[in-house]
Formats: C-alpha cells, sequence, structure tokens
C-alpha cells in the first residue's frame, strides 16, 4: 500500500504564509517526482510547482519568487512554501507522486498516487 497525504492548509491573511506538506509513505523504493496542483471554484486545475529526484524544481509563473518546493528526503515529504500570499491563491491544493514502488511479488513498478488535498483560504 502507498499513502499520499497532503496538510498545512487553512486561512491567511493577504501577505502571509502557509506551508504545505505532501507526505509519502509505504512500499516506496524512490520519489520520481511531486507536483503541486490547485483547483478554485469554477475553474481548471493548475500546476503550481513541481520537484524532481535530480533536484529541480518548476514554479508556475503566478507563484515563482513566491512559493518554493522542496523536499526532507527523511520524510518522504515535499512541502510548499507559500509567502505573499494573496486572495487570488485561494483554492484547494492536492499533490500527486510519481514513484517507484516495491511491488509484494517482487520487482518494481512506476506508479502515481494523489492525495485527498487541502483548503488554502487567503482573505482579509
Amino acid at each position: 500500500q502507498v499513502h499520499v497525504m497532503e496538510s498545512g492548509g487553512g486561512s491567511a491573511q493577504p501577505g502571509g504564509s502557509l506551508r504545505l506538506s505532501c507526505a509519502v509513505s509505504g512500499r516506496i523504493f524512490s520519489i520520481n517526482n511531486i507536483q503541486w496542483y490547485r483547483q478554485a471554484p469554477g475553474k481548471q486545475r493548475e500546476l503550481v510547482a513541481s520537484w524532481h529526484s535530480g533536484g529541480g524544481t518548476n514554479y508556475a509563473p503566478f507563484v515563482k519568487g513566491r512559493f518554493t518546493i522542496s523536499r526532507d528526503s527523511a520524510k518522504n515529504t515535499v512541502y510548499l512554501e507559500m509567502n505573499g500570499l494573496e486572495p487570488e491563491d485561494t483554492a484547494a491544493y492536492h499533490c500527486v507522486a510519481d514513484l517507484l514502488v516495491n511491488q509484494s511479488m517482487g520487482g518494481r513498478t512506476r506508479r502515481t498516487y494523489g492525495g485527498q488535498g487541502t483548503q488554502v483560504t487567503v482573505s482579509s
């Protein structure tokens, strides 16, 4: 079994900060990449940031310079540090993990897992 769980959402004032966590657990051999997405009511889902096993990171233009994605390898957790929050950042955020997982009968396979999401609300 593999589990992906987001946490850290909540309410913040404009200009405030929040740190989201994406924790991966279970029969994991390695993490290839993790992506953070968000979806606001009535809007399409959009990619916010991504972390890659080679250490590379990518950001959507609308969060560049405000958000930072990083990984704690000891905890198999990827963080999304969000600073300078704006009301437009209000959305449900969720992560998608591209993993190499150990199979019960031996061997490994590449799979993608998503979490339930965490709500971020920015308002004064």
